[in-house]
C-alpha cells in the first residue's frame, strides 16, 4: 500500500529534532543547529541530543528480599542499554525512532524479567509498562573546545573513528570526548548572590560534631562500580568513583568482607565514602582511557586529585540525634537527574572564599586564587527501621527548612562532605557520569555506606549530643 498521504505527523520535540541538519561528531553526540524554536525563540544556537529514559530503579518503592539481587542485575542492565545507546547515537551508527524503537524492545524484556522475579515472592509492581519507552532530549552542545580532537572524525565511519581514537591515545591524547559540558554550563561564582540559609538551633538542638580523616585517596583506589546500587555488578555505575575509608570497596563487597577490611580513616572507621571524580577535559589520556567507566562510557581527561576532603558527621538544630545502623547505605543526588529532573539533586559547587552561595546545576568558575568545591550534605533523618531501601532513598529523608525530621522519622548524625580541588585558571573541567547525562553538575552525588563499629557511632553521637567537637 502506498504510503503517500498518510506521513506521520511529528511532536513539536520532534519537529524540532526533525528540522535541523545533523553534523555527528565523535566529541559531541549529535550535533544540531537548531532552527528556530528548538533552542529558544529566534536562537541558532547548537544543541545536542541525548537519550531520556524514566528511571525503573526510582520508581521501586518494595522489592523482597529473595529478589533483590535479580532485580539490581536487571537495573544495571537497563543502565547498559541506555549507555550503549548513546554509544550508538554519539558515533552515528544509529539515529532516531529505529534506536529508540531498538532500546524500547530491550528495554520492555528485561522490564517484564525484572516484575516477574518481584511477582515470585510478592505482587509484581503495576504501571511498569509505562517505563518501557525512551525519547531524545535536547541539550545545549558541548563547548567546541570540548570536541577540537572529534573534529577530524566528522563524516567517518565508525571504523575510521575507532583508528582515530586509537591513534590519539597511542598519542597520549584521550579519544573523542563525548557528550562534554557546554558553555552554559559554568558561571562565574562572583556574579552568585548569597543563598545559603542555615535553620536557628533550638531548645534541645545537638550541636557538636565529629570529623574523620580518611585522606584525599592518596592510594588511588578507583573503581566504576556501585555496590550500593549494582552489587555484584563490574562497571554498575559507568563513571569512575574516587573511594576513601574502606579500603576493599567494589562492586563485590559484602557486610561481612566490609567490616573485615581495613581503612584509610585515623580513627578506624571502616565506612565506604565515595563520590564520582572530577576530570580536566584536557584532551590527555588517563590510565582509564580504553576501559569501563573511563573512555569506553565517554568519561576523558585527567582525572584531579582532591585537595582537601573534610568528612564531617554534625548534629540537628531541633533535636538530639540517634545512632546510624552498621552497614547503613545512603545515596545523596542524583546520578540521572540531567533526564530525571532535579527533584533528587542535592550537590553543591562552589569555590573557596564563596562559599555562602551554592549551585545545584551550573560548574562554577572561581577567580584567581580561589579553589572549586563541592559539598554533599547528606540526608539526615531515618525511618528507623531499615539500613537500605528498594530506590535507596525512601529509608532516609532531608529535614525541613527548620531543621525538623518528617513525621515517623528520627534525625540521626549528618555527613557534610567538602571537597576541593585547584583547578588551573581557565581550564575546563567536569563530573564523570553517565554517558547519556552529558557531564551536567546536576548529576554529582555522593555514596555512604557506614561501617563505623558500634562503639564508634556510641562515641560520635555523644560527642555531638553533648556539644563537643570530636575527631
Amino acid at each position: 500500500m502506498s504510503q503517500k498521504g498518510h506521513k506521520r505527523r511529528l511532536k513539536p520535540a520532534h519537529k524540532a529534532l526533525a528540522a535541523v541538519s545533523a553534523l555527528v561528531l565523535g566529541g559531541g553526540g549529535i550535533m544540531i543547529i537548531a532552527q528556530g524554536a528548538s533552542a529558544g525563540q529566534g536562537s541558532r544556537a547548537p544543541v545536542t541530543a541525548t537519550i531520556d529514559c524514566p528511571d525503573v530503579g526510582d520508581q521501586l518503592r518494595t522489592v523482597p528480599e529473595a529478589a533483590r539481587a535479580d532485580v539490581d542485575k536487571k537495573l544495571a542492565q537497563l543502565d547498559t542499554q541506555i549507555a550503549d545507546a548513546y554509544q550508538r547515537l554519539s558515533t552515528g551508527r544509529a539515529r532516531g525512532d529505529a534506536l529508540l524503537g531498538e532500546l524500547k524492545q530491550q528495554r520492555g524484556k528485561t522490564i517484564n524479567q525484572l516484575s516477574d522475579s518481584i511477582g515470585k515472592a510478592a505482587e509484581p509492581p503495576k504501571g511498569m509498562e509505562s517505563l518501557v519507552a525512551c525519547t531524545m532530549k535536547q541539550a545545549a552542545a558541548p563547548d567546541p573546545a570540548d570536541v577540537a580532537l572529534a573534529q577530524g572524525a566528522a563524516g567517518q565511519g565508525a571504523a575510521a573513528k575507532d583508528a582515530a581514537a586509537k591513534g590519539a591515545a597511542a598519542q597520549g591524547k584521550a579519544p573523542q570526548g563525548k557528550g562534554g559540558p557546554a558553555r552554559s554550563d559554568f558561571v562565574s561564582i562572583s556574579s552568585i548572590r548569597p543563598n545559603v540559609k542555615t535553620p536557628p538551633n533550638r531548645n534541645g538542638a545537638s550541636t557538636g560534631s565529629l570529623s574523620v580523616q580518611c585522606g584525599r585517596n592518596e592510594n588511588n583506589h578507583f573503581n566504576p562500580d556501585n555496590v550500593i546500587v549494582a552489587p555484584g555488578v563490574s562497571n554498575g555505575a559507568h563513571h569512575m568513583h574516587d573511594y576513601v575509608g574502606n579500603k576493599i570497596t567494589d562492586a563485590f563487597s559484602t557486610n561481612n568482607s566490609l567490616a573485615a577490611a581495613g581503612t584509610t580513616c585515623t580513627n578506624g572507621d571502616q565506612s565506604s565514602y565515595y563520590w564520582p571524580v572530577l576530570r580536566l577535559r584536557d584532551g590527555r589520556a588517563e590510565k582509564d582511557v580504553n576501559a569501563p567507566g573511563g573512555g569506553q562510557d565517554a568519561n576523558i581527561g585527567t582525572i584531579l586529585k582532591p585537595k582537601q576532603v573534610t568528612t564531617d558527621f554534625k548534629g540537628s538544630p531541633n533535636s538530639k540525634v540517634t545512632a546510624m545502623p552498621r552497614f547503613m547505605r545512603i545515596i545523596t543526588g542524583d546520578a540521572k537527574a540531567f533526564t530525571n529532573g532535579p527533584g533528587n539533586a542535592n550537590a553543591s559547587w562552589s569555590c573557596t572564599g564563596f562559599e555562602n552561595r551554592q549551585l545545584k546545576d551550573k560548574y562554577p568558575v572561581c577567580p584567581k586564587g580561589s579553589d572549586v568545591v563541592r559539598t554533599f550534605k547528606f540526608q539526615s533523618c531515618w525511618d528507623g527501621k531499615n539500613i537500605d531501601s528498594a530506590n535507596h532513598r525512601t529509608h532516609v529523608a532531608f529535614a525541613s527548612a527548620n531543621g525538623s525530621c518528617p513525621n515517623g522519622f528520627k534525625a540521626i548524625p549528618q555527613l557534610v562532605q567538602r571537597i576541593v580541588y585547584a583547578v588551573p585558571a581557565g581550564s575546563q573541567f567536569a563530573v564523570d557520569s553517565f554517558p547519556e547525562q552529558l557531564h551536567k553538575p546536576v548529576t554529582d552525588h555522593g555514596d555512604f555506606i557506614n561501617v563505623m563499629k558500634d562503639s564508634l557511632m556510641a562515641n560520635a553521637v555523644r560527642c555531638i549530643n553533648d556539644g563537643r567537637a570530636c575527631r
